[in-house]
């Protein structure tokens, strides 16, 4: 599978932003796709996460209530809408897929194949 990351860009803190993560080779619905960030001079930190199959959501609790996640399968799409944005939202966003098991689903050893990144930058 390779892994396709798109949506980012600079914005204006409170505002919206929409990533994706598009894959060609295999289907998200098989994969617990996932949203982690680098900000600099830091490690990869969770977001969020959709699980394989009835696509259970996983949010860290710094951007709960403000990231939507959500899983296109016709168009085998994983979306991230960003909303209420920060500026300590800034970072360098990646999408990683795995068959990842509950317990692994918040740390980036449970993701095999890993897109490009895309930057998100808040400004305040």
């Amino acid at each position: 599978v390779q892994l396709q990351a798109s949506g980012g860009g600079l914005v204006q803190a409170g505002g919206s932003r929409r990533l994706s993560c598009s894959a060609s080779g295999s289907f998200f619905i098989n994969y617990t796709v996932a949203w982690f960030r680098q900000a600099p001079g830091k490690g990869r930190e969770f977001v969020s996460a959709v699980k394989y199959g009835v696509g259970t959501t996983y949010y860290d609790d710094f951007v709960k209530g403000r990231f939507t996640i959500s899983r296109d399968n016709a168009k085998n799409t994983v979306n991230l809408q960003m909303n209420n944005l920060k500026p300590e939202d800034t970072a360098v966003y990646f999408c990683g897929v795995g068959r990842t098991i509950t317990s692994m689903i918040r740390s980036p050893l449970g993701y095999g194949v890993w897109g490009q990144g895309t930057q998100v930058t808040v400004s305040s």
